[in-house]
């Protein structure tokens, strides 16, 4: 995982509401224990038809989203059950954070610790951001601000400590290695046994 300290790219828009995890990976995707490979089934059953043709409408597929890394979701993003191959898929497909007014929390959660960058907005930021696909925007994390192509500078909110495993590209075992050696000397100097 490496980290982010700024995201600066075109938006791809996926309006609909209440998009869950099932939909964003599907449970029979979920064989593999591996990140790798999993952005080629993001949205499977959006972005092909029943046929396994292309779906040419869904948004991921039209060629302005080549190369996007910010995804604007609609409300209720990433509803459903608990599954870190979600944030795995758009994480391997390309993607660096997702924006919405509303992530589901164990969604949101299992994002930060796999390094997707999920981002609360208010509701008409997030309608302007809907209502206009492909606007470049920059994500600082370094001061947890949103810059607009205009100059307009939104602040977001995130968990201190998530902030830095992002910044740092670590997950919490990787907080802990960085620690080993107080953690070796506490171990070496209490006088009491767990």
């Amino acid at each position: 995982m490496s980290g982010i300290a700024k995201i600066k790219s075109r938006t791809v828009v996926l309006a609909t509401t209440d998009i869950d995890t099932d939909q964003i990976i599907a449970a029979r995707f979920l064989t593999t224990t591996s990140r790798d490979g999993l952005g080629a089934h993001l949205f499977n059953d959006l972005r092909y038809r029943s046929d396994g043709a292309l779906n040419e409408s869904f948004p991921l597929n039209v060629p302005s989203a080549e190369g996007c890394e910010i995804l604007v979701a609609g409300n209720n993003f990433g509803c459903g059950s608990s599954r870190e191959h979600a944030p795995w898929a758009l994480l391997d497909y390309g993607f660096k954070a997702v924006i919405s007014t509303e992530i589901a929390d164990i969604f949101r959660s299992n994002a930060l610790k796999n390094g997707l960058l999920p981002v609360l907005v208010d509701k008409p930021l997030h309608a302007r951001l809907l209502n206009e696909p492909g606007l470049e925007l920059t994500i600082d994390l370094a001061d947890t601000s949103l810059t607009l192509p205009d100059g307009t500078r939104v602040s977001f909110e995130i968990d201190g400590f998530a902030r830095h495993c992002l910044l740092e590209g670590i997950d919490q075992l990787g907080f802990l290695q960085q620690h080993s050696e107080a953690i070796r000397t506490f171990e070496e100097r209490r006088s009491w046994t767990p």
